[in-house]
């Protein structure tokens, strides 16, 4: 699949379920993704729309919870195109996970920019009244390089009540079964992101 960067991702609220929606540059539904809750073993699936009749994606994890869980992604046909996987130590301060082509070689990297927001950000919300508007005020980012460390990709948590809204922008051009491997390693890092705080 290819894309119309920038993408955004907003997270729906007053549901049960973890889910969001992603839209590109004109406004099109690229993907609802839907994470259900309670479950031991995560199991995300990607429908083209909110309808729920076409499953593109689904996402399931290599074992139960766990900081060095692996992610497998595969198209609607079952067909694997990939993994990321958590860099478990590193990621208790810095989140780090890696995106792995379908031969399991790294391929790109997602690193968190400026790990003290984060920080700053679950203080803050701490906060009465104040921690209310942490959404519009610290907002991390994660830069997405290639093997080569040249930046490929930027994922940014923008400014939002409930901080519920992201953006994926484009830095560099690389092949669309590579663009479709990164998407799928963010839906699941934000996901992971998200309920750490």
């Amino acid at each position: 699949m290819s894309f119309e960067f920038p993408l955004s991702f907003k997270f729906k609220i007053g549901t049960l379920s973890n889910d969001f929606v992603i839209t590109d540059s004109k406004n099109n539904t690229v993907s609802y993704v839907r994470q259900k809750m309670f479950k031991l073993k995560e199991d995300i699936m990607c429908y083209s729309n909110e309808s729920k009749q076409t499953m593109l994606y689904r996402i399931k994890a290599n074992k139960w919870l766990d900081f060095s869980a692996t992610y497998s992604f595969f198209n609607g046909e079952d067909t694997e195109l990939g993994k990321v996987a958590r860099k478990g130590a590193v990621s208790l301060w810095k989140a780090t996970y890696v995106v792995l082509n379908t031969e399991n070689i790294n391929e790109f990297t997602i690193r968190e920019e400026k790990p003290w927001v984060k920080v700053l950000d679950a203080l803050v919300s701490e906060i009465p009244i104040v921690g209310i508007f942490t959404g519009y005020m610290l907002n991390p980012s994660y830069l997405v390089t290639n093997e080569q460390n040249e930046p490929i990709m930027r994922f940014k948590k923008d400014s939002s009540f409930f901080g519920r809204k992201f953006s994926l922008h484009e830095l560099k051009q690389v092949d669309e079964n590579a663009q479709e491997r990164v998407v799928l390693s963010l839906m699941m890092m934000i996901l992971l992101e998200r309920r750490r705080g």
